[in-house]
């Protein structure tokens, strides 16, 4: 087998591998070897050199003092909802076997491994009557999600990003170190980690904040698409009424034709209004009053919830698709922004995309932090998102549909955006990384890079090279 520099491992090196760690050790070819390596994403294929199952932070360790030995680059994969790259020749790390989760209910605090999902810590927060900075897809794992930000449909306008509530990481560095972060002992290295979006080592624990929240008022609201202008405009002028505790977002999507979709909303052209509110259900119904008030409603599914049911709000997919996507953080949602909108992703506009999103952001995801890290996305008002379902052999097809519908919003482009929601064909230089952090925040991350990672060993991500 041979790295992608050309360097080859003997059948000693890994079998000496194996003997140092507990979980699988799995070879291109061998039985388990694509199932360690799937993705959410099917065009997104994994095809490391080596692969190795940690079921411990010290397998964690072992591997990535294996791979330092032996010059091989190192890829992490958790729940893989963001693959930047294919990984070729490098040595991968899965942390889906790393299943510790403990909630301190008397701290408000909750400690997880890599491989956990956020789906199985709600359970356990809503026993405490706790709810973490969770974004909209439950299926997402913790520490992905975390360190790339971590944008929530529900509590980011009042709390701020799931970066914001870490308290501490476990992380192992390249050079096979296994440290213990905290604002107080590594304020350098905390910074970087939460923005950095595994930069900077291999995370294996991190502990954070929760808020006493068991409920909600919210979920979606479908109208069909032909009210798409009525919709947005009656959502930008309310924007503006409502406070931190309300948030928002609102989706152009063309439906598939499913048996598990409801009957108005199986093939559908439909806007999808989404609403996450922490006040009483009587103050949300009079607040969203509006919004009823647009035009007819196809399903209302907005009511009173329990904070575990967060995923209602968004009804974000969960099985595994081929699908392509683009990203854009937007400095304003104008009359004009919203015309585009429609003339680009409409009725009458031949879009095929599955969905386009405008999420709401402001509030305390403008603020920074008791502790400050590295998420580049201060002071976004709106990011865009938007994906198109279809096999590699459509790929030229669907990239330019979502190069049409974004290139069109570009005259509200921000130079800022959210890490979690790029896809691979976005930030995919150094100039392209260095916009997305802007250049102060990227000078600095370079620089911490050059201390904890010199060698780029860590690179298969939206990649800070060292300085």
């Amino acid at each position: 087998m041979s790295d992608a520099a050309g360097l080859r491992l003997s059948p000693q090196d890994v079998e000496a591998l194996r003997g140092a760690v507990t979980g699988p050790v799995l070879e291109p070819g061998m039985d388990g070897y694509e199932a360690e390596c799937a993705t959410y994403n099917l065009v997104c294929p994994l095809r490391p050199a080596v692969v190795v199952g940690a079921g411990s932070e010290q397998d964690v360790v072992a591997a990535v003092r294996f791979a330092a030995r032996h010059g091989l680059p190192v890829a992490v994969k958790s729940a893989a909802h963001q693959v930047v790259s294919a990984a070729e020749g490098a040595l991968l790390i899965t942390t889906g076997r790393m299943k510790g989760l403990a909630v301190d209910a008397q701290n408000g605090t909750v400690c997880v491994e890599a491989g956990v999902c956020w789906s199985e810590v709600l359970p356990r927060t809503a026993e405490a009557g706790l709810a973490p900075v969770i974004g909209s897809a439950p299926e997402v794992g913790v520490v992905g999600y975390t360190l790339g930000g971590g944008q929530s449909p529900l509590l980011g306008r009042k709390y701020g990003y799931a970066a914001d509530q870490v308290r501490r990481l476990n992380v192992v560095t390249a050079d096979g170190e296994l440290r213990r972060v905290t604002p107080q002992s590594e304020p350098d290295l905390y910074w970087a980690l939460l923005g950095g979006k595994g930069n900077f080592g291999v995370v294996t624990e991190i502990e954070f904040e929760a808020f006493p929240v068991s409920r909600f008022y919210g979920g979606g609201i479908y109208f069909a698409g032909e009210h798409l202008d009525r919709v947005l405009d009656a959502w930008r002028a309310w924007l503006p009424t409502v406070a931190e505790d309300m948030t928002s977002s609102v989706a152009i999507q063309r439906l598939p034709d499913l048996p598990a979709l409801p009957d108005p909303l199986r093939g559908a052209f439909v806007v999808h209004l989404r609403i996450g509110y922490l006040g009483t259900a009587a103050d949300g119904e009079r607040l969203i009053e509006p919004l009823r008030d647009a035009a007819p409603a196809l399903v209302d599914l907005v009511g009173e919830k329990p904070f575990a049911a967060i995923g209602e709000i968004h009804l974000d997919p969960v099985d595994p698709m081929p699908y392509y996507d683009r990203s854009l953080g937007l400095r304003e949602f104008s009359g004009k922004t919203a015309q585009a909108l429609v003339e680009l992703a409409g009725r009458d506009s031949g879009c095929t995309l599955v969905s386009v999103e405008i999420r709401a952001l402001g509030g305390a995801f403008d603020r920074e932090p008791e502790f400050p890290n590295s998420v580049p996305s201060r002071g976004l008002p709106y990011v865009a998102f938007g994906f198109a379902v279809g096999a590699p052999d459509h790929a030229a097809e669907l990239r330019a549909e979502l190069a049409r519908v974004f290139d069109g919003l570009t005259p509200w482009a921000a130079e800022r955006n959210l890490v979690n929601f790029l896809s691979p064909d976005e930030a995919t230089d150094t100039e392209g990384v260095r916009e997305l952090y802007g250049a102060q925040r990227y000078e600095r991350l370079a620089l911490l890079k050059r201390t904890y990672d010199p060698a780029n060993v860590f690179r298969f991500n939206y990649n800070i090279t060292p300085a």
